[in-house]
């Protein structure tokens, strides 16, 4: 496997030629300075002076720009690296998964209870592979188009109610690990966007609330009418909690916390990417917090409701 590339090397070859630039920078102009002051054609010292220091401005902004420019594309590689080998890992162990069950029915006869855990599994695996795939399209589609809006409102309490049930299904947890709560005046409002755009959103605050909660998840979902004509729907959960130096890199494409290599838990670091740009196609706004009193994280969206 490719190493990991650290983008301190170039943030510290930066930092060094800028301080040079500025030192050199410094020391030539107090030499001009003091030759302009001893010399009987001080103007054109003064013009050379100037021109030095559009010089020098030009090539220290050449350096920043060059700088951010390559701490970028280390930070995109890195992330297209974790993506990488999220995704393979994603992929590989279902199929190890279903290898081995369609081995063990095919090799030797199983009792039929047994055949049914089987089957259970490997539905389970299918449904992994699946959630996968979908999140890979909903992504290509979500970076395609600019406008989403459309002419569509959409009632949130059936989007959360039908996500809290395939939720439930997928984890197999009691029906008390996904509390609902709508006020009425929320209840009533609708948003201007397509329901299945809205179902992406919520799948994916939901999914990773009881995910990193399990195996004893508690999640309070409320959504309740905010100023202006907007709904806040707010997703809490009783999770490790995300750290606050993290909390604005969850959302880029393909970032996960931790080594992709020691992570238990599935996903490809698409799923906030495609919150994000779907809520700002949806003119709302996201923001994560932490949940008071800890541990947990608190997800809140806010979005314009129709008219």
């Amino acid at each position: 496997m490719e190493p990991r590339r650290s983008v301190g090397w170039p943030i510290l070859l930066g930092v060094v030629l800028i301080g040079s630039i500025i030192a050199l920078g410094v020391g030539w102009v107090l030499v001009s300075i003091a030759a302009a002051l001893g010399s009987e054609n001080a103007a054109f010292y003064y013009a050379l002076l100037g021109v030095g220091m559009a010089l020098l401005v030009l090539v220290l902004v050449g350096v920043i720009v060059y700088l951010f420019l390559t701490v970028k594309a280390i930070a995109l590689s890195q992330r297209q690296s974790n993506f990488i080998d999220s995704v393979t890992h994603e992929l590989k162990s279902p199929l190890a998964s279903l290898k081995l069950y369609l081995q063990t029915l095919t090799r030797r006869a199983v009792p039929a209870e047994q055949q049914a855990d089987f089957h259970r599994f490997m539905l389970q695996d299918v449904e992994r592979l699946d959630t996968l795939i979908d999140h890979l399209l909903d992504a290509a589609k979500t970076l395609q188009r600019k406008d989403i809006r459309g002419l569509d409102a959409t009632a949130i309490e059936p989007v959360l109610q039908h996500v809290r049930e395939k939720t439930l299904h997928r984890y197999g947890v009691s029906p008390e690990s996904i509390v609902i709560a709508c006020d009425p005046a929320a209840g009533e409002l609708k948003v201007l966007g397509r329901e299945a755009d809205l179902e992406i959103v919520f799948r994916n605050l939901i999914d990773n609330a009881v995910k990193y909660a399990l195996p004893d998840p508690r999640v309070e979902v409320t959504a309740v009418a905010a100023p202006k004509g907007r709904l806040l729907v707010r997703v809490a959960d009783n999770g490790p909690g995300i750290p606050f130096s993290q909390r604005t890199n969850i959302f880029r494409r393909f970032v996960r916390l931790g080594s992709e290599l020691e992570r238990s838990k599935p996903g490809t670091g698409l799923g906030l990417f495609l919150v994000k740009s779907l809520v700002g196609q949806l003119r709302g706004t996201v923001s994560v917090k932490g949940r008071v009193p800890p541990p947990g994280t608190l997800m809140e969206v806010e979005l314009p409701a129709a008219p």
